[in-house]
């Protein structure tokens, strides 16, 4: 459904589905106590989590867990690549709703991207629940029309508010997983990190 800025943005805060674009895919997005939400509309499969997106680094913080050593490492890597497209899979606090990774509640992936109204949105909502927009297994979605065609219950900006805004690169993020004190590459996209 589209919708104005003001709408998605309301539509999110009350827990409906919505999108907007990032620097790497569009997100379909959710609160993240609501994330069944996206299982259920992209037929996703329960032990493929979801990313926690932030604004900033310190809207996601609270949601993870670890040493002071831990989160100084976590920190100063985030202080390096956020915004950007890069997804840290942390160890989760308690505060994490077990919807965002069902299987596996004990970690969370989280990311800032680097796009300026998808940080508008984000600092408006609180973070949210987000992954690409498709249906599980098929590529992902960038043309706001085909979004609007395949999810007629996402709330959407139109295209022509979108006209002038940035659109992402079209690769996913790299998602690198805090493993042992180290970190594991689980997936490669444009941030190398090292």
């Amino acid at each position: 459904m589209q919708v104005s800025l003001s709408e998605l943005i309301t539509g999110a805060q009350t827990g409906q589905l919505v999108s907007f674009p990032t620097d790497t895919v569009p997100a379909l997005a959710s609160l993240p106590d609501r994330a069944e939400l996206i299982f259920a509309a992209k037929g996703r499969s329960l032990d493929k989590p979801l990313i926690l997106m932030g604004a900033e680094l310190e809207d996601l913080l609270p949601f993870v867990q670890g040493t002071a050593a831990e989160v100084a490492v976590w920190r100063s890597v985030a202080e390096k690549y956020f915004p950007g497209a890069l997804t840290l899979v942390l160890p989760a606090s308690n505060l994490l709703p077990p919807q965002m990774n069902p299987l596996n509640p004990t970690s969370v992936g989280i990311r800032v991207p680097n796009h300026p109204l998808a940080r508008k949105i984000l600092a408006a909502t609180s973070p949210l629940a987000t992954t690409s927009v498709n249906r599980s297994g098929a590529t992902a979605l960038t043309d706001p029309a085909e979004i609007h065609a395949q999810f007629p219950e996402v709330l959407v900006l139109p295209p022509s508010d979108l006209a002038d805004i940035p659109q992402g690169a079209g690769k996913p993020s790299t998602v690198a997983q805090w493993v042992d004190s180290g970190w594991r590459i689980l997936r490669q996209g444009e941030v190398q990190l090292g």
